[in-house]
């Protein structure tokens, strides 16, 4: 790919929480090979701690804005940059810094900025869907290193297990206690939505026939939609809102809930991680992109609608069929189903 000798090579990684998990079996495969004498990863600040106390922490370098990005760039002088990102910004701002070898997925209409890019298989002119781990793989293989497995890995040291379990316990969760971890948000918009009292109503079923405890998390600004959950829920689940969290506690928290409950969103990739069983409610996003790491999961979601999967933020016909027209059985039947296997199903 380089035709230095053992180039040093920077990885932009993405910047969602679910994607960022997808990429740890990437990040890690470069990291151990010896095709690159120096390997980092620019990481955003603020999804920094997902990395935490993981063999990949010591090569990490954060971004709190573009300005820095670029300036890390020309501070690196890396021989390569690997996006992650699949955004037109993060070429820009390699090809701007003058690396030479910039490879990257070939979207965005960023394909001009990148020297090797991946482009994604197309049907009668329209993108194929792929899962997101697939195109990470795939766009890893541009800098020729191959990963063979895409399990997602997270890390987290016993001290900080240890100290989540003891404030749970002072909230009123005993140790060993069986939980339900709620995560009703979504960053990505509020077309990713289920309804607070739906998310509720489970909550309650799982408690009545599975006696398992409901606690309910989120992320910055989601306070509102926490409380809605449990003020809605009768079975007087956990609520987190009052309490801090954030992307590296959260690892312990799901790492020993019994299920997690979700949205389409970030925690699900920490189940899958984890290898904690999940139920996750889709709505307007397409399945394909995130068709990896099912083991342990189940993608709860309508079919029978011609609107879905529009991948907007928002509904554009104002009504959120896709997840208020869902209704609470399904993902019931759906934990389940999960509870009762104990194994990968």
């Amino acid at each position: 790919m380089v035709a230095r000798m053992n180039p040093s090579l920077v990885v932009r990684a993405p910047n969602w929480v679910g994607d960022l998990v997808m990429a740890t079996p990437m990040l890690l495969r470069l990291a151990e090979s010896e095709q690159f004498r120096d390997v980092r990863v620019l990481v955003r600040a603020h999804l920094a701690p997902i990395l935490k106390d993981s063999p990949l922490f010591s090569r990490v370098v954060t971004l709190r804005s573009d300005a820095e990005e670029l300036a890390r760039y020309r501070e690196l002088r890396p021989d390569a940059a690997l996006l992650f990102s699949s955004s037109l910004g993060a070429a820009w701002r390699a090809f701007r810094a003058r690396v030479p070898v910039r490879a990257g997925a070939a979207l965005s209409g960023r394909g001009w900025l990148l020297t090797h890019a991946w482009r994604p298989p197309t049907e009668d002119g329209r993108r194929v869907p792929i899962p997101t781990a697939h195109l990470l793989r795939d766009v890893t293989g541009l800098v020729g290193v191959s990963v063979p497995d895409l399990h997602p890995r997270l890390w987290v040291r016993d001290e900080l297990v240890q100290a989540e379990r003891a404030r749970l316990a002072q909230l009123g969760l005993p140790p060993g206690s069986g939980y339900v971890l709620c995560c009703p948000g979504a960053a990505w918009g509020s077309a990713k939505l289920w309804p607070p009292e739906r998310f509720a109503a489970a909550l309650d079923a799982l408690w009545e026939q599975r006696g398992l405890r409901g606690v309910v998390s989120g992320g910055p600004g989601e306070e509102p939609l926490i409380e809605a959950v449990v003020k809605c829920a009768r079975s007087a689940p956990l609520s987190l809102a009052d309490q801090p969290r954030d992307l590296e506690t959260l690892k312990v928290l799901v790492q020993d809930a019994r299920l997690l409950l979700v949205g389409d969103s970030g925690p699900r990739w920490y189940a899958a991680a984890f290898d904690v069983p999940c139920v996750s409610v889709m709505g307007p996003n397409s399945p394909e992109l995130t068709a990896s790491s099912l083991e342990h999961a189940r993608i709860v979601r309508r079919s029978d609608l011609a609107c879905s999967p529009c991948l907007r933020r928002t509904c554009p016909l104002g009504h959120h069929a896709c997840l208020r027209g869902l209704g609470v059985e399904p993902v019931l039947e759906a934990a389940g189903e999960l509870l009762s296997c104990g194994k990968p199903c």
